[in-house]
């Protein structure tokens, strides 16, 4: 059942002018605006919010949680898996300050004594053990990049890019029990080759072969890959490796 403005920002506790703010930035855009223009929030969007908050309760700015939530590969369960990860270990840390804070009062009222050491513990400054995979997922500068490109179009330009990214997984899924070598899957795979380096930045040979692997290797993309055709990732990686080898001279 849709809501009202007003209704999600009484559920989730923030203020009506910062849902506006994020229809305004194209952060969260409401599913339906009545004539009258009321804005009418889904439950899909509902989600959405909730994936925005958590990456703002991990200290994401907005733009970066835009970039990342408007990108086609987006996931949202993987999304939430690493979040939990994040916040476990934030949480973790802010348990042992908390200690310290308690010890420290203790010690100031003369109950306990504390070394030198204990009255430091807790403080830990190297990065969360979590925030490299999350970088590594959605900060590096290749990302960056093309999710600042997706960030720029519209929705419709959006929904173009997927619509043609499925077209190219359909084409290859339907190849996938044939040879990697043959023509009609090189011809594939280097639509495949020339959509990434169009919208995605620019991937050597020896890139795109990585990449390949990646989605064997990382079960997150051969999951998703192989929802158009299950072994669609395994003939990717071997494709593009045909690809890449057969190019290079």
């Amino acid at each position: 059942m849709a809501m009202k403005v007003k209704e999600v920002a009484d559920l989730v506790g923030i203020s009506v002018r910062t849902l506006h703010y994020y229809d305004e930035i194209g952060l969260l855009t409401p599913d339906e605006i009545t004539e009258s223009g009321y804005r009418l929030y889904s439950d899909d969007n509902l989600e959405m919010l909730q994936q925005i908050l958590f990456f703002k309760e991990l200290g994401f700015p907005l733009k970066k949680i835009k970039e990342i939530i408007n990108s086609p590969s987006f996931d949202r369960h993987e999304a939430l898996v690493l979040q939990r990860k994040m916040l476990l270990e934030k949480r973790r840390r802010l348990d042992k300050v908390i200690a310290t804070i308690d010890k420290t009062i203790q010690h100031m009222k003369g109950e306990i004594q504390m070394t030198n050491k204990e009255k430091f513990e807790g403080f830990d400054f190297s990065h969360n053990p979590y925030e490299q995979e999350a970088r590594e997922r959605w900060g590096d500068e290749a990302v960056d990049k093309a999710n600042a490109k997706i960030g720029s179009m519209s929705k419709d330009e959006q929904e173009a890019m997927a619509k043609a990214m499925n077209s190219i997984y359909q084409k290859l899924a339907a190849l996938r029990n044939g040879s990697p070598e043959s023509e009609e899957a090189q011809a594939a795979i280097k639509e495949w080759y020339d959509f990434l380096n169009n919208n995605f930045g620019n991937y050597s040979l020896e890139a795109f072969k990585g990449l390949g692997q990646m989605y064997v290797d990382d079960e997150r993309f051969t999951k998703n890959i192989d929802q158009f055709g299950e072994g669609l990732a395994k003939f990717m990686r071997d494709a593009m490796a045909v690809f890449a080898d057969k190019n290079k001279n």
